[in-house]
């Protein structure tokens, strides 16, 4: 084989490769649009509750994480579910955690403390649903997932590597390109990697 055809062999196995990889990213994208447009306004059953932590201020909802609470409060009050999973780390110097917070923004909103398990085991969507799957005991499996419409489809193959059947309903509906993007950037790695690995590369 001459070395220009070897070129021309190269450069075309090179083309075809970066095709596929854009056609399965392209697929990718459509999945996290297609899950994101499915969680806004949805609603669903389930064990439990899980609200995906978001920031908090000394104890004060962010914006974000109160719209993720009222929405895990309206689900639980028409008996979505009998528990409610708040998740959520600290930052270094924060006096609270994000689970702790939402915690105590649903007790104030006159949920049971009976009805809320807190989790502050995760600083990562990965490591608070893995630590909710520890959490939740026996055949408590099945989970709605409350987060943001752009995080749908990333909650739910995460909850399937731990072992969690997720159904997600979407607090805000943010779908803007950029959020999708990294989404689709996250999940790539994510189904290459798993999950467990990509956290644990933060």
């Amino acid at each position: 084989m001459s070395r220009n055809r070897s070129r021309r062999v190269v450069r075309f196995g090179v083309g075809l490769l970066v095709l596929v990889v854009l056609g399965w990213l392209a697929l990718i994208f459509g999945q996290v649009t297609q899950s994101g447009n499915d969680a806004i306004g949805a609603s669903a059953d389930g064990d439990a509750i899980v609200v995906l932590g978001a920031a908090q201020y000394d104890g004060e909802p962010s914006p974000v994480l109160e719209s993720r609470l009222d929405r895990a409060f309206d689900l639980w009050e028409r008996d979505a579910a009998p528990l409610i999973v708040t998740t959520g780390s600290n930052q270094p110097g924060d006096r609270f955690t994000e689970g702790f917070a939402g915690f105590r923004y649903l007790r104030n909103q006159g949920v049971p403390e009976s009805d809320v398990v807190v989790v502050v085991d995760g600083g990562d969507t990965y490591e608070s649903l893995l630590a909710t799957a520890n959490q939740l005991v026996g055949d408590t499996r099945t989970v709605v997932i409350v987060t943001d419409a752009y995080h749908a489809r990333r909650s739910t193959e995460i909850a399937a590597e731990v072992g969690l059947d997720a159904t997600v309903v979407a607090a805000g509906s943010d779908l803007g390109v950029r959020r999708r993007l990294t989404e689709t950037a996250a999940i790539a790695l994510g189904r290459v990697l798993t999950f467990r690995r990509l956290s644990s590369l933060r």
